[in-house]
């Protein structure tokens, strides 16, 4: 088979610095077409990338028909996620999506119907699911080498949120885009981590959120502001099934933190402990398991073997040829993760307790 003609819809930091390298360094896949609301950001990137002025697109529609794009990349704001992907699946082309699916649940179900009526392959970008230290960790939870699981606890923090980052007003901060704030940017991640590495599902959640920078400069530089109507944290408890109990905190005010992720996992035989930070890239994994070194209360850092390695990019490509590995997240995965997200914006509503 040739190579696969992707064609990429949002040439934001998401598309840029995620999908765009990836999509290029493949050996399976080569960049065709192009497509962004932004006339300047397209024109840049697209004269970076190689791509013609023809294969360049103000409207996703027109790119997703091209002839010349065999599959398509969704990097674009929240509110547009499902729409656009119902496009792809209308013209019969296999898409990955960034996450959340959607910022309504009804339309994520809508997407993952249509999406498996039709047999379309697909991606939903939970990127963590390729670090190497969390592949390793779901292969110890999942062999029973940690016992019976009882509990987790998740953080994720980022410090790009506080006052003194000047971070402007952009679609993140504007729930009718977004959807949520820390929340869907990202819990979703932690939501479908903790799925990734246990296995278990979510039963109920209950949550609180609250939003620290009110205002926030518009993007236009004039100097007025707007307001920023999403969460900056959000703290939420779940029930799993098999009585597994999951905390998680979830904030953009995390002073001192690039992209910090902490998660530890506590079974009746050992309990592991994963992290991750962007400055450096480094993901770790350390454990305890079994005794002397539960009563000595000694965790050794031990190193993922290389056979846990995987690309993100390359995973589409291997699911577009049909020789995925099965561990990415697909529209199934997104649907499950929605119905999380849905019930926490519920329980926020409402402060109690809900069921997913």
């Amino acid at each position: 088979m040739g190579k696969i003609r992707i064609g990429l819809i949002g040439c934001g930091g998401r598309g840029t610095f995620g999908h765009l390298p990836g999509i290029t360094a493949s050996p399976d896949m080569e960049l065709t077409a192009m497509c962004d609301v932004l006339p300047e950001r397209l024109e840049e990137r697209a004269e970076k990338y190689g791509v013609p002025e023809n294969r360049r697109f103000s409207d996703y529609k027109n790119l997703i028909a091209c002839d010349e794009v065999d599959a398509v990349s969704i990097c674009t704001p929240n509110d547009s996620h499902c729409e656009i992907a119902m496009e792809a699946v209308n013209a019969g082309k296999p898409y990955m999506l960034e996450k959340p699916v959607s910022i309504l649940l009804p339309d994520a179900e809508n997407l993952a119907e249509a999406t498996i009526k039709n047999d379309i392959k697909n991606m939903v970008c939970f990127s963590y699911r390729f670090k190497t230290a969390a592949r390793y960790a779901r292969e110890l939870v999942r062999s029973g080498t940690l016992g019976e699981i009882y509990h987790v606890n998740v953080e994720y923090a980022q410090a790009w949120g506080l006052p003194y980052a000047n971070a402007p007003l952009a679609w993140r901060f504007i729930k009718s885009k977004a959807g949520s704030g820390a929340l869907g940017d990202l819990g979703c991640h932690t939501i479908d981590l903790v799925r990734f590495i246990t296995g278990r599902e979510y039963t109920k959640v209950v949550a609180d959120a609250d939003t620290h920078v009110k205002e926030r400069k518009l993007e236009d530089k004039s100097g007025k502001t707007g307001i920023s109507d999403v969460d900056d944290y959000c703290n939420y408890m779940a029930r799993m099934d098999c009585g597994v109990s999951a905390v998680f905190h979830i904030t953009r005010c995390g002073f001192g933190r690039g992209n910090f992720q902490r998660m530890e996992v506590c079974g009746g035989k050992g309990m592991l402990i994963y992290t991750l930070e962007a400055a450096p890239v480094n993901d770790r994994i350390s454990i305890c398991i079994g005794q002397p070194m539960g009563n000595l209360h000694h965790f050794t850092e031990v190193t993922p073997p290389a056979q846990f390695a995987a690309n993100e990019m390359q995973a589409f490509a291997d699911i577009v040829n049909g020789k995925g590995d099965g561990l990415t997240g697909d529209i199934n995965d997104g649907l499950k993760c929605q119905r999380v997200l849905s019930a926490i914006e519920e329980s926020l509503a409402g402060e109690k307790w809900v069921s997913v």
